[in-house]
């Protein structure tokens, strides 16, 4: 079925920006249009040009159909990602004049996988959605350009000229906009349904074969795509190959094994969306564990994922050997974070004994394990040392990786000695090492995170307000600039924290006594039987999906999880207790106490499942020998 053609739009172009830090580039995310606003710029019927950065890049065209522009084009600056950062390929590793970011610009952050068929896996006979229905479809034609090719767009802007703060590193003035140029831009789409493969391979467990440790990384790549995946997906392929020839010589895991190769994540994680989707009742059931990882260079781990697997990511880090150093993984990263940390990191890496792990927001082929089915999850890699501008680009080859990426592979090989001990000590583990005393320190600063947002913004609202009444704003606008002074805010109401602080006081106190009766348990010397254990470790890994809720989060129930989500406007970036937080900084005062008291709910009954598991470890507790 075809559909209708794309008009093309003909417009004039303008810019936005957004602020990172502290600082305001051309990014074109929500608050950028309110910027242009207060100049007195409109976007509408118009074609916008945009920097790459500051959000994911379907952000980007969603956020300029919601202001009313007809086009987007993504362009890449090259105080990004260019000569500004370094020497440019083929002399250094950043991106050069012709070089182009390609890349999905589906509304992800609605639901990931194939836009036709929501909520269940795309087989061959599934239900179809219309293509003019598919609501993650973007509504207005797209392009990513080079920045040789943007100088010409960027050149004939009219309008203001921008901030400083707000230019790139292109030899010209920055502009707002409009035209006076003006722009034909014309995209041609092929719409076949075509076939994915993932390849899926399983080795079954000897002891607990209904509980998997799944491991997996995308096969698919914009162009050559030697850093992104490949870089990843060698790992992957040599960890199945030695527990292959440990499976030749007659080794047989505990749990099962299952090793995943997905496709078609680039165009929006649909190989692995389609086959969760597809499978989910079975992966709500047996799935344990998944690891994925993606791109990988030299350097540092990095490691983000659920919390309850915290303390275990630490222990696996502090027994790789960091291949420059000769220390530990987790080491040098401790010895970064004291020297370079932002924030509360490096006291923390002088104070804590485990170093904390990221929270996962999206963009990866964990998103619908964590976050649509509650399966606890990790993405591993290393980097920070490796250059690049060769991000989603035909640059993005064996030549640029081994010169700038990972040249002797010696990070390749870490990460195969970080994810594979990882697959095996879950795979082999007596116990599954899922731990909660961290969880609920992260939930807890979750929470004073967005008790802290809405005294902010009550702060920035009253102050904002007062300054309009004084009339403040018009006296340091810039008169050769048209300036409209913004619009008063309302004010912040006052809002009920109790339900989620409550919450978070249980959780703690439950995952300190799962600890207590865990140590008790172990010097004790008592056994439990293996019919128990499993029964232990069923409500140990089954714990992520109370986490989760059936109705899913307001506006795109794809999307259960309560404590981890991809921000409706970020994209890929990560918002934390995302009902709540979305909803403080959207200023829907109405859903937020609701949306307090759901997570509060969340994070009880949470709390419920793992002191149901203390329960099998007390004295006289059931399956004791």
């Amino acid at each position: 079925e075809q559909p209708r053609p794309m008009p093309v739009p003909r417009g004039k172009v303008m810019g936005g920006s957004s602020a990172i830090n502290g600082q305001v580039f051309l990014r074109g995310v929500p608050e950028d249009y309110e910027r242009l606003k207060e100049r007195g710029v409109d976007v509408k019927g118009k074609i916008v040009i945009a920097r790459y950065g500051g959000s994911w890049r379907g952000i980007k065209p969603k956020v300029a159909t919601e202001q009313g522009a007809i086009g987007c084009i993504i362009y890449s600056d090259p105080r990004d990602d260019g000569y500004f950062r370094g020497d440019v390929y083929p002399r250094g590793a950043y991106r050069n004049a012709q070089g182009a970011q390609r890349g999905s610009v589906l509304d992800m952050p609605l639901f990931p996988g194939d836009p036709l068929t929501p909520g269940v896996g795309a087989t061959e006979n599934a239900s179809r959605l219309a293509l003019e229905e598919a609501p993650t479809l973007t509504k207005i034609p797209v392009l990513p350009i080079s920045h040789q090719d943007a100088l010409p767009l960027l050149q004939n802007l009219g309008g203001a000229v921008a901030p400083v703060n707000w230019r790139g590193a292109l030899p010209l003035s920055y502009h707002l906009g409009p035209g006076p140029a003006r722009v034909h831009l014309k995209v041609e789409f092929n719409w076949d349904l075509t076939p994915a493969y993932n390849v899926i391979a399983i080795l079954q467990g000897s002891e607990r074969p209904d509980q998997w440790i799944i491991r997996g990384n995308h096969h698919d790549a914009w162009v050559n795509g030697a850093g992104d995946p490949v870089s990843g997906m060698v790992a992957v392929m040599e960890e199945a190959r030695a527990i292959g020839e440990l499976a030749r010589n007659g080794w047989r895991p505990k749990r099962t094994i299952v090793y995943a190769a997905w496709d078609a994540e680039e165009p929006g994680l649909l190989g692995s969306v389609e086959w969760v989707e597809t499978h989910a009742d079975l992966l709500r059931d047996k799935a344990a564990v998944y690891i994925n990882s993606d791109g990988n260079t030299r350097g540092f781990l990095r490691a983000g994922g659920s919390h309850t697997l915290e303390r275990f990511v630490n222990q696996i880090a502090r027994d790789v050997i960091d291949p420059q150093k000769g220390i530990s993984v987790a080491e040098r990263l401790r010895s970064f974070r004291l020297v370079r940390g932002m924030g509360k990191e490096p006291a923390e890496a002088r104070n804590r004994t485990d170093l904390r792990i990221q929270a996962l927001g999206s963009g990866s082929d964990y998103t619908p394990f964590l976050q649509h089915l509650g399966i606890a999850s990790l993405n591993l890699s290393y980097g920070g040392e490796g250059q690049g501008g060769s991000y989603h680009s035909i640059y993005d080859s064996f030549a640029h990786y081994t010169r700038f990426g990972d040249p002797e592979f010696q990070y390749g090989v870490a990460l195969v000695q970080t994810a594979g001990r990882a697959v095996l000590r879950l795979a082999q583990a007596d116990r599954l090492p899922f731990e909660f005393t961290n969880f609920a320190d992260t939930i807890s600063r979750y929470v004073q995170e967005v008790e802290s947002l809405t005294e902010e913004m009550r702060r920035d609202t009253e102050f904002t307000n007062y300054l309009i009444r004084e009339k403040r704003f018009e006296a340091v606008a810039d008169p050769t600039q048209t300036y409209i002074s913004p619009t008063a805010e309302t004010e912040v109401p006052y809002i009920n924290f109790a339900p989620l602080k409550n919450a978070d006081a249980y959780l703690n106190k439950v995952a300190q006594k799962f600890e207590q009766a865990w140590e008790e348990f172990e010097s004790s010397g008592r056994r439990i039987s293996l019919q128990n254990a499993k029964s232990l470790d069923a409500l140990l890994y089954k714990s992520e999906r109370a986490l989760t809720s059936q109705v899913g989060l307001p506006g795109r129930p794809w999307f259960k999880h309560f404590v981890y989500a991809p921000g409706f406007y970020t994209g890929y970036g990560v918002k934390t207790l995302p009902a709540v937080r979305e909803a403080i900084e959207q200023r829907a005062w109405d859903e937020v106490n609701s949306m307090i008291e759901k997570t509060a709910s969340v994070l009880r009954d949470f709390a419920d499942q793992v002191s149901q598991s203390r329960k099998i470890l007390q004295p006289g507790g059931k399956g004791h020998n």
